[in-house]
């Protein structure tokens, strides 16, 4: 079985969305003093790789504890973005040349190639994101998720949060970023996971996706 790791690192100087602070990872505890290491960790719910759900934007709305495990895993699809200039929109376009693969998969994830700027300021340009068209079509496709490889799911510059709301207001679903290496998974289904920390009323937490192949 082949195993594609989809997660970046969680490290103290890692990118970090502008306003948020970077994590820490203090030593608790210590093999010379205590026997064993343990680390206080510190961080963000919507830091590295991570997902987001309804409840990040909407109060009363589902909350990442809420989903059942199987939220979390399934058939996913690559969308090849690659070939989109900073600033464009993801189209349709983009989806109509997998043809019916597309409607197969339990998650669309979208590759910009924007995970080769992780740790460059580059990655906090002005990457391309997808319109209402898209959307809709994620809304009405019935997906257990979508998710990409830059750093949200509206630019950054759009302090309402357009496309969030749109795709919250009243669909259960959830929404992945940050995601890196998805140039490695081709161009049919898959299988991948992505199961987030399990918080009480989560508006959102760090994964591990991953993807494997039989």
């Amino acid at each position: 079985m082949k195993v594609i790791d989809l997660t970046h690192t969680i490290c103290e100087n890692m990118p970090v969305y502008p306003g948020t602070e970077p994590p820490t990872l203090e030593p608790s505890s210590t093999y010379a003093e205590n026997g064993f290491k343990e680390t206080k960790v510190t961080l963000f719910t919507h830091i590295g790789t991570h997902m987001d759900p309804p409840a990040h934007i909407f109060p009363g709305r589902t909350t990442l504890d809420q989903f059942p495990a199987e939220q979390f895993i399934g058939k996913a699809l690559v969308i090849d973005c690659r070939d989109l200039k900073p600033g464009s929109s993801i189209t349709m376009a983009s989806l109509v040349k997998y043809g019916t693969t597309v409607k197969s998969a339990d998650f669309l994830l979208f590759n910009l190639g924007w995970d080769k700027f992780w740790g460059t300021d580059a990655y906090f340009g002005d990457y391309p994101c997808i319109d209402e068209e898209v959307i809709d079509f994620v809304i009405h496709g019935h997906y257990k998720g979508i998710g990409f490889d830059v750093i949200g799911l509206d630019p950054i510059a759009d302090e309402n949060l357009t496309r969030h709301k749109k795709l919250f207001q009243s669909t259960d679903i959830i929404n992945i970023e940050n995601l890196c290496n998805l140039d490695q998974c081709g161009a049919d289904l898959f299988w991948f996971c992505c199961c987030p920390l399990k918080l009480d009323d989560c508006d959102g937490a760090p994964i591990r996706a991953i993807a494997w192949f039989d």
